[in-house]
């Protein structure tokens, strides 16, 4: 698939393995807004990003929110995992649900992209409500069908595999 976006070379055409967390904080989640890299206008997702050689999921996952959202967590328990494929990305995602701990919610950087080049483009917590508002194809899968924030916490599967 064909994009201006310099950033995607970085994660297209290749698996990665991410680690995400789901962080509920008084009946609303925690979501980072990204901006596009393929076709969608925007895309909102729990925080979390890719792990790195010889880095534990918990390491991942505790560097990744302070990167992203400048919060301090802590990882309670294993969730879920998603494979996410919409070429040219593919990952195999594990959540985890997370507690705060510390730090102030402010819109984070990733290390990975140059200053001018940041995909992040909010942090905020948002009800379930304002989730479904937002349009389909600009949130992530596990977030296009919430009757309640609880589904993410006890999802009747381990896997969720893709649907065509």
């Amino acid at each position: 698939m064909e994009t201006n976006n310099p950033n995607l070379s970085i994660y297209a055409d290749k698996l990665r393995v991410r680690v995400c967390g789901i962080c509920i904080h008084e009946n609303k989640l925690l979501l980072v807004r990204h901006q596009s890299t393929v076709a969608n206008k925007a895309f909102w997702a729990p925080p979390g990003g890719g792990l790195s050689y010889a880095e534990t999921v918990e390491q991942c996952l505790v560097r990744e929110f302070e990167e992203e959202t400048g919060l301090q967590v802590v990882v309670k328990r294993f969730l879920f995992v998603n494979e996410f494929l919409q070429e040219p990305l593919h990952a195999l995602e594990l959540f985890f649900e997370v507690e705060m701990v510390g730090g102030q919610l402010t819109k984070g950087t990733d290390p990975e992209s140059a200053i001018d080049q940041q995909l992040i483009q909010e942090v905020t917590f948002l009800s379930r409500e304002e989730i479904n508002k937002l349009p389909v194809h600009d949130k992530h899968r596990i977030l296009q069908y919430l009757f309640s924030l609880d589904d993410l916490l006890g999802l009747p599967h381990y896997f969720l595999p893709i649907k065509n």
